[in-house]
């Protein structure tokens, strides 16, 4: 329902061209490569591969194509994630069509349209008094050079089977460290941990 609403929403406006919707991730990558378009906009949530992965495996194959998320996430590890995928622009499905539009426009000029929101949860983190380096070093005594990785992945939004294929590790290593991190950092959870972690 909610690609057929877009779908008729983007055919709207004169200067913009509507090319193609798909339904998954996979399809996505299939298609987009034989015929891409300038702007995409993606959803988080698919059938199968996520939105995330398959920005990151667009901008592999093709590193100028311009991707906007377009989806219900708003927590940072969404947000962060899809921008260290590649995606240049993160916007809420409530925006209004005119905000759409606008961030199609902005993103194909050069921009990175965001929501206000998103905009504000941005700004606030790196005004944050200390980096992701800085909080790491803050634990230096605590961590193993391991665990600063599985640490340093969590924050950038990677799911634990993530990590694992990142690291070249089991899944049950990577809980094993995330429970030695939380041990270490004084928290009980994974969310605990990153929370201390950006605070």
């Amino acid at each position: 329902m909610l690609r057929a609403e877009l779908t008729s929403l983007l055919q709207r406006p004169e200067d913009l061209q509507f090319l193609y919707a798909v339904n998954s991730a996979e399809e996505a990558l299939a298609r987009v490569p034989l015929a891409p378009p300038d702007v995409i906009l993606m959803d988080i949530r698919l059938p199968g591969m996520s939105g995330i992965e398959c920005v990151a495996e667009l901008k592999k194959k093709l590193p100028n194509l311009e991707i906007i998320m377009l989806t219900i996430y708003q927590d940072e590890d969404s947000i962060f994630r899809a921008l260290n995928a590649g995606a240049s622009g993160y916007l809420i499905k409530s925006s209004d069509p005119e905000m759409l539009y606008g961030a199609i426009r902005n993103v194909h000029s050069g921009g990175a349209p965001f929501s206000s929101l998103i905009a504000r949860k941005i700004v606030t983190y790196f005004h944050s008094a200390e980096s992701k380096e800085d909080r790491l070093q803050r634990n230096e005594h605590k961590l193993s050079p391991r665990e600063k990785e599985v640490l340093t992945l969590m924050a950038e939004g990677y799911r634990y089977k993530e990590i694992a294929k990142t690291l070249g590790v089991s899944l049950e290593t990577v809980r094993s460290h995330v429970k030695h991190i939380c041990g270490k950092m004084h928290v009980r959870s994974r969310a605990q941990a990153l929370s201390k972690f950006y605070s």
